[in-house]
């Protein structure tokens, strides 16, 4: 299915999204004729919480979500998705004519006919710096999962494809990167914790992670990928969470926050600038996602998204229901598509919806300098 938007109307776009979305639902459920063929052979995902699909179930982590209340309107139950239902990749890949995604863990060692769509090896409290999260467990860090990345490419994959069908694969799947949230709330904004703060200015630590983000991006280039959607960090000062901390203002997001996230989105853009001019022999497309961007359009604006809650989470306790993430069992909110968050730190279904198709189709205001529909196309 190939749509084409030309106004940028909120009002369209909600209702653009709501048939996509719509088309989504039925190629979940088994019925791919909706939609079409898959556009691109594959997807792979790395990234932290806002994409993880189970990575971390079986690992000695305090960064979980299987259980209940999580995935209480997923098809599949909980699943180890932070949030009530799809996240932005399952709907990204639902667009893209895709299945949902295995768990690394779930296809590592298999045949390998599971990874063939693709494969997620995102993990919750995973960061582009190796040492970020460590104070909930075990995790994947970004350098573990490109690790994990080259395991399936040795095995599953190479028990299927080799030479130019490998290549060819490769070269055409695409790739969606989310990261650096981790690097800031569960790193630079623990200083009780990690030195960072005390050791870089906001601008440093955003270089620094931008150095290593770049370096483990050219890694999966040297690969084989060509065709990369690398996600923003989002207003990190408006969730549940940082408006719980006491150093946001009553009815307002934590501004010092958001302000240091400048210095990476804005480099992030850049590095996505350099990646096309210096990969342009090798047919590679970079994409920068403007996350930042599409929240902040709903928060100034949540009526016309359908939103009328964006400071308080469905589940969790505390200010906000943000201090704590939803507990075992916790009976959520019953408006769910109501709430931007779905915790305190995550999307709901209906947040992950509008980012989805934003990435999708979007202007590129949202996705730079093409959007995903058409860098499938290429």
């Amino acid at each position: 299915m190939r749509v084409v938007v030309v106004s940028c109307n909120r009002r369209l776009w909600v209702a653009v999204a709501a048939a996509l979305l719509a088309a989504a639902v039925s190629l979940q459920m088994g019925l791919a004729a909706a939609v079409g063929s898959p556009q691109v052979p594959a997807m792979f995902v790395f990234g932290d919480s806002l994409v993880d699909n189970g990575n971390n179930n079986n690992l000695r982590s305090l960064a979980k979500a299987n259980y209940y209340p999580y995935g209480c309107d997923f098809n599949g139950g909980s699943t180890g998705r932070f949030t009530n239902g799809r996240t932005i990749v399952d709907m990204l890949g639902a667009l893209l004519g895709l299945p949902y995604l295995p768990a690394f863990k779930e296809i590592e060692n298999t045949a390998g006919s599971r990874a063939v769509g693709g494969v997620n090896y995102a993990s919750a409290a995973g960061g582009i710096l190796d040492e970020t999260g460590q104070h909930f467990g075990e995790r994947y860090s970004m350098s573990q999962q490109v690790m994990n990345f080259e395991r399936t490419l040795k095995n599953e994959l190479g028990r299927m494809m080799s030479g130019s069908s490998l290549r060819q694969y490769l070269a055409k799947s695409i790739v969606v990167l989310v990261l650096g949230s981790n690097d800031y709330i569960n790193n630079y904004l623990l200083p009780s914790i990690y030195s960072s703060a005390c050791t870089y200015t906001p601008p440093q630590f955003a270089n620094l992670l931008l150095s290593h983000y770049t370096r483990h991006i050219l890694a999966l280039h040297s690969l084989g990928f060509r065709k990369f959607l690398v996600a923003g960090i989002g207003p990190l000062g408006c969730i549940p969470n940082q408006r719980a901390s006491g150093k946001a203002p009553p009815g307002r997001c934590a501004d010092y926050v958001n302000s240091m996230l400048g210095s990476f989105n804005e480099g992030l853009k850049s590095q996505v600038e350099l990646l096309n001019r210096n990969h342009t022999g090798t047919g590679a497309m970079f994409l920068y996602g403007n996350t930042y961007g599409a929240f902040g359009d709903i928060l100034n604006n949540p009526a016309a998204y359908g939103f009328k809650v964006i400071d308080t989470a469905c589940c969790g306790i505390g200010r906000n229901q943000g201090q704590i993430t939803c507990m075992p069992f916790q009976v959520p909110c019953d408006n769910r598509n109501d709430h931007l968050f779905w915790d305190a730190f995550h999307p709901t279904e209906a947040a992950n919806a509008v980012l989805a198709w934003r990435a999708y189709l979007g202007p590129p205001t949202d996705c730079y300098p093409i959007n995903v529909q058409q860098m499938a196309l290429l």
